[in-house]
């Protein structure tokens, strides 16, 4: 047998190996939701929560941290409405467009899964 015959069967196998595994290791949208709900869990104590005046904490007794954590549910399930999953195979697209109301600034995220891990390569308020 050739040594390039050789090398091509390995290479072609190895494609047909990566292939499979990333077929099995793409991730599902459940997955996807638990990912973006934390994400965004994440970003709304760091981000938001550290903006919120103090005087205004202080008067209403707020505790940003907890509103949040307890919104975590409503958080998934927004989430969860406004994402779509496009599947190809080996990895998936997740577009999600987040817009509550007219009053709040909406945001359109898109990420991408392989390999049960997510990259969000997109984050644009609209």
């Amino acid at each position: 047998m050739k040594v390039s015959t050789m090398i091509t069967s390995v290479g072609a196998a190895g494609i047909v190996v990566l292939g499979v595994t990333m077929a099995k290791t793409n991730p599902q949208q459940p997955q996807y939701e638990e990912y973006a709900a934390q994400k965004l869990t994440t970003y709304l104590k760091t981000d938001f929560c550290k903006k919120t005046p103090n005087f205004l904490q202080n008067l209403i007794q707020f505790n940003c941290d907890k509103l949040i954590d307890s919104a975590n549910p409503q958080i998934r399930e927004i989430i969860a409405a406004t994402t779509k999953r496009q599947n190809y195979i080996v990895f998936s697209v997740y577009t999600t467009d987040l817009k509550i109301d007219n009053l709040i600034p909406g945001y359109k995220f898109e990420t991408v899964g392989a390999f049960e891990t997510f990259y969000t390569y997109k984050a644009e308020q609209q």
